[in-house]
Formats: C-alpha cells, structure tokens, sequence
C-alpha cells in the first residue's frame, strides 16, 4: 500500500517548510527540498540517519554539508 507523509523540514539558517513523501527515505526528504543527499544530512531528535533509512519522524532537520561562496 502506498503511504503519503507530511514531513516539517528545518534547514537551519535557511527555511522551514512541509513536503511531502510517498513511502520514501530520509534521502527522497533532501531531494524534495532541492538538495541531494551528497550535500546534506538528515537528523531527528539531533541525531544524523542514515539517508536510505525509511522516514520515521515527522520533524526533521537537514544540515547543509557543502555550502557554496
């Protein structure tokens, strides 16, 4: 069966914001906020998951790894 859910995402310094993810892992959560998991991290509860983990929070937030300038 498919499962849709909504997931908050924090980017700090950035933004907050809603997505949503149809049975997906923390590595579809970055993508849909336009990053890729190559340049961020996923943490829940402060503590970083493994991006091809199945989502199993509601709130997350995703540190930016490689920052350009």
């Amino acid at each position: 069966m498919v499962s849709a859910m909504e997931v908050a995402v924090t980017v700090p310094g950035e933004s907050t914001l809603t997505v949503e993810v149809i049975d997906g892992t923390y590595a579809d959560v970055i993508e849909a906020i336009g990053m890729s998991p190559m340049e961020a991290t996923v943490l829940v509860d402060g503590r970083p998951v493994p991006d091809d983990s199945p989502i199993n929070s509601d709130e997350v937030t995703v540190l930016r790894l490689i920052h350009g300038g």
